[in-house]
């Protein structure tokens, strides 16, 4: 059902534990079975188009590849997207300034793009822009995101209620800006008295201007709200949204996920299940492999004690890496088996 029902899977873990493999498979499964499916990678070390075993990039369009029938592909460029971000906010601060403030625009426009968070900043809203059209113009059905390593992720999945609540507290701001230009105008004398008051230049106050400013200042920002607003709906809905998580039946990949489950459950974001990864095969023969897998099943416990009440897949351990088309469609047999 959740390949058949949701419209947004995003697809989280630890790295190294077969993230972008399971994203791969399940949007070649999706794509099987008539859905017209996009998966997008978010982490800055791609690794979408080795699991294809085809280039794949970031194309202009933001559709993505063409792989087979029903299935896109788009790797996002982290840091080309904060460059872009950054050319496009500099450019409509330009249309709302003065020309002599545009050197000092292009400088702190400078230090933004290597400021904490212009990265997550800039990511959000290309997500965002996907999700919107994608979903709607794109006409896909489901777009599944392969993401980066789980505390980027965590970060990503929080970032739209604080990106609107700070968006929300610029218009205040500006509506603050506003009144008091109103209260100046109400003070100022008219144009023709009172010559002698400094405040009588109209150069000085230049009212029409700002209030055309402000207003294209609003639109923009209420715009942006309205976006952050919408992607959060849409992270925080159960019946459109799903969270998968991979883990191997290991210490470090099931501490960390236990922390992230808390954490999801915390902002009320929809983890819909769990894929174990890399399960030792029951015929896997050899004294060695006899002590890993006893050492496995205190992991295999835990994992179905802490996370009992989510559905959970596994994924036996292959003799040979996943790769390309011919890898994932017998990966795809195994996630079929596992009940996805």
């Amino acid at each position: 059902m959740l390949l058949t029902d949701k419209s947004v899977i995003l697809v989280g873990g630890k790295g190294g534990v077969g993230k972008t493999t399971m994203s791969a498979t399940l949007a070649r499964l999706a794509a099987s079975r008539g859905r017209k499916t996009l998966v997008v990678s978010t982490d800055p070390a791609h690794s979408l188009a080795d699991a294809f075993g085809v280039p794949i990039g970031d194309p202009k369009g933001g559709q993505g590849v063409k792989l087979e029938a029903n299935l896109w592909a788009l790797e996002i460029d982290p840091d080309r997207e904060v460059k872009v971000h950054i050319d496009r906010v500099a450019a409509e601060m330009k249309k709302l300034t003065r020309p002599e403030m545009f050197a000092e625009i292009e400088r702190q426009m400078r230090l933004t793009q290597q400021s904490p968070g212009a990265q997550e900043a800039a990511l959000l809203e290309r997500i965002a822009r996907i999700l919107d059209d994608g979903l709607s113009t794109g006409g896909f059905d489901l777009i599944i995101f392969d993401t980066a390593p789980t505390g980027h992720t965590l970060r990503l999945l929080s970032l739209p209620e604080a990106m609107a609540a700070w968006t929300q507290g610029l218009l205040k701001h500006d509506n603050r800006s506003q009144k008091l230009a109103g209260v100046l105008d109400h003070l100022t004398p008219k144009q023709g008295r009172d010559i002698n008051n400094p405040m009588t230049d109209p150069q000085e106050h230049a009212t029409s201007g700002m209030s055309e400013r402000n207003e294209a200042i609003t639109e923009r920002l209420l715009a942006r709200q309205r976006l952050f607003q919408r992607t959060r709906r849409i992270f925080t809905d159960p019946q459109s949204t799903a969270i998968l998580f991979v883990l191997t039946p290991e210490k470090l990949p099931v501490l960390e996920t236990q922390r992230s489950v808390a954490t999801l459950a915390a902002e009320k974001l929809p983890l819909a299940g769990l894929i174990i990864n890399r399960v030792l095969p029951d015929d896997a023969d050899g004294n060695f492999l006899a002590r890993r897998r006893e050492h496995e099943q205190q992991y295999l416990q835990q994992i179905a004690s802490s996370f009992a009440p989510y559905a959970r897949f596994y994924v036996p351990l292959q003799a040979m890496d996943i790769e390309g088309m011919q890898g994932l469609a017998h990966m795809q047999g195994l996630l079929e088996q596992a009940g996805l």
